[in-house]
């Protein structure tokens, strides 16, 4: 199975950044989903990208002031849409509600969407992962893309053991009908990799700031072959 290499940038770099960093990518040939700031998502379109957004709102227009609707995103040539990170509801205070709209309006869009599930340090992920994915999903039956950041990993450069990891992924997977792709995120690096990439039931990585660095992508490509 190939692995699916998802970059979330975040709010990282500045326009001739970007620029360097494209030309960079692309003789990386890794074939990632690149989820730039948006404002540089109509640059990766350009440059043959497979390309996402960070976020999205849940209407298809009106005067929703700095939002972007999931039509806006699909015209521009955008494919994937991020939805439900934990710094979106962390910093920004999204509600479950908000994550289920915002499902529902990208994917009558015919967006894809890459959803994100995690615990908090202090969470049985059993309860939480469940109390999430009955919130979010609650009335779709359509595809999507899971990815588990436990909130207690991302940017602390810590990962869960194999057999832990193999475990939440596998509990993840039997609330799903059919075989749903489940990604990693938290603390991904070249040095991690070396141990996620043993799991076999993670399809891929959800890579957060660490992606903007090239030479800590063309490691991880080294990796995941």
């Amino acid at each position: 199975m190939e692995k699916i290499i998802a970059l979330n940038h975040k709010m990282n770099m500045d326009y001739d950044e970007v620029k360097n960093y494209i030309q960079k990518l692309k003789k990386l040939e890794l074939n990632p989903i690149v989820f730039p700031t948006s404002i540089y998502a109509i640059e990766f379109i350009k440059a043959g990208f497979k390309t996402g957004l960070q976020n999205i709102y849940y209407h298809s227009k009106g005067a929703y002031t700095g939002e972007v609707s999931p039509i806006q995103a699909k015209s521009l040539g955008v494919s994937y849409i991020l939805i439900g990170h934990p710094e979106r509801k962390e910093l920004f205070d999204e509600t479950d509600e908000e994550v289920n709209r915002k499902i529902k309006c990208a994917l009558d869009s015919d967006l894809k969407v890459i959803l994100c599930v995690g615990e908090d340090k202090d969470e049985d992920y059993k309860s939480a992962i469940k109390k999430q994915i009955d919130s979010y999903l609650k009335g779709i039956d359509r595809e999507i893309i899971i990815a588990y950041e436990p909130m207690w990993a991302i940017g602390k450069n810590i990962i869960p053991c194999h057999k832990k990891l193999e475990e939440v992924i596998n509990y993840i997977k039997s609330f799903f009908n059919y075989d749903v792709k489940v990604l990693y995120g938290g603390s991904v690096n070249s040095e991690s990799i070396k141990t996620l990439n043993d799991v076999n039931v993670v399809s891929g990585y959800l890579i957060g700031t660490v992606s903007t660095d090239i030479n800590e992508l063309e490691k991880i490509k080294e990796v995941v072959k």
